[in-house]
């Protein structure tokens, strides 16, 4: 069945989605903040700031209009970046089909959101301002799935969560294709939880990749004992925050996005791990909350170095041991050397 579909959010991961969901038949709208991306899916059929190479069908266009992007669509799918979410949503919420409840939401975005009683998952935060028919209906979307490679059609799977299970399927059998697996979860927290924190562990990955290259210390071996660890971590965090089933860890979800993200050469947050290193790329920013105030100027948006703000802020709200998280804390903040803390933690702490 062909449906009309508005994505919010045309970065490489909206845009790979755009692009198949526009290769299945759907008419799909894609909403961009900046014109020149626009410009270029609708003249030359390709984003080429986020997502060069690769040709959108004529059934993709792009839009400045977000309000025009969000109206009567069968589904909207919001890609847009944590630190964005709010002002991406809030503006839309009276819009009828909206009120209404008559179109679906999927979200792809991962992070967390401040509040005042403390760091939120992005449901949570959507289900706060938008109609309350979306309350427990909303579907998030995650999994391992780097936009280079959905565009290019690979196989990748995908994790549909919902408290909703009708939804949850109505997004599964609406994203599915040949390249594209995707399977149902009602852990909504356990899901949020993995997307968001994998890009924690990603940083500190890209770290001590960085780090190994001119070590006899560390290897493979020891990149295998960080993502071990950093699992562990995400699992205190996800059941600090009330996920439902164990088995998300081990699934695509968990692992699975962890081990992808880590290790892909398409990372961002990894690249940020590396560029700590390699071009010592926060000598221009006295502490954490510099960075994220002026985190344009990276070149590029690694959300680990958001969402470590508030996985730190999680770990002293509920006591969690999180040594890896807390550790890139104090790297970000300008408390500790890097080159140090990954030594002190790989030889000093036998608990990983």
């Amino acid at each position: 069945m062909k449906h009309s579909i508005g994505i919010l959010g045309a970065g490489a991961w909206g845009t790979a989605l755009a692009l198949s969901l526009a290769r299945s038949g759907h008419d799909v709208e894609l909403w961009a903040i900046e014109p020149d991306v626009v410009e270029s899916i609708n003249i030359h059929h390709e984003n080429t700031r986020y997502l060069p190479g690769h040709t959108t069908p004529k059934n993709l266009v792009a839009s400045l209009d977000k309000r025009k992007v969000a109206s009567d669509k069968n589904f909207i799918i919001i890609a847009s970046p944590s630190i964005y979410l709010e002002s991406t949503v809030s503006d839309i919420c009276d819009i009828p089909s909206l009120k209404s409840g008559t179109t679906a939401i999927g979200v792809l975005t991962k992070g967390f959101i401040p509040s005042d009683s403390g760091p939120r998952l992005v449901l949570e935060t959507l289900e706060s301002f938008l109609p309350p028919v979306y309350n427990k209906s909303l579907v998030y979307i995650a999994g391992p799935s780097h936009a280079e490679e959905v565009a290019i059609g690979k196989l990748t799977g995908l994790i549909a969560a919902s408290e909703n299970p009708m939804n949850s399927i109505r997004f599964r059998e609406l994203l599915r294709s040949r390249s594209l697996l995707v399977f149902s979860s009602l852990d909504v927290i356990g899901v949020q939880v993995c997307a968001a924190a994998k890009n924690v562990i990603a940083v500190a990955f890209g770290v001590l990749d960085a780090i190994a290259e001119n070590s006899n210390s560390f290897g493979d071996n020891t990149e295998s004992l960080l993502l071990a660890a950093g699992l562990n971590e995400i699992q205190t965090i996800g059941r600090a925050m009330g996920a439902t089933h164990q088995e998300t860890f081990t699934s695509i979800a968990g692992v699975g996005d962890l081990d992808v993200t880590c290790r892909s050469k398409y990372g961002r947050n990894r690249r940020f791990g590396q560029d700590i290193i390699k071009k010592d790329i926060l000598a221009k920013f006295s502490s954490l909350d510099d960075l994220l105030s002026r985190i344009t100027e990276i070149g590029y948006l690694p959300e680990g170095a958001v969402a470590c703000k508030y996985v730190h802020e999680l770990s002293l709200l509920q006591n969690l041991k999180l040594p890896i998280c807390n550790g890139l804390f104090t790297i970000l903040n300008k408390e500790n050397d890097p080159v140090q803390f990954i030594e002190q933690l790989l030889d000093g702490d036998r608990t990983l």
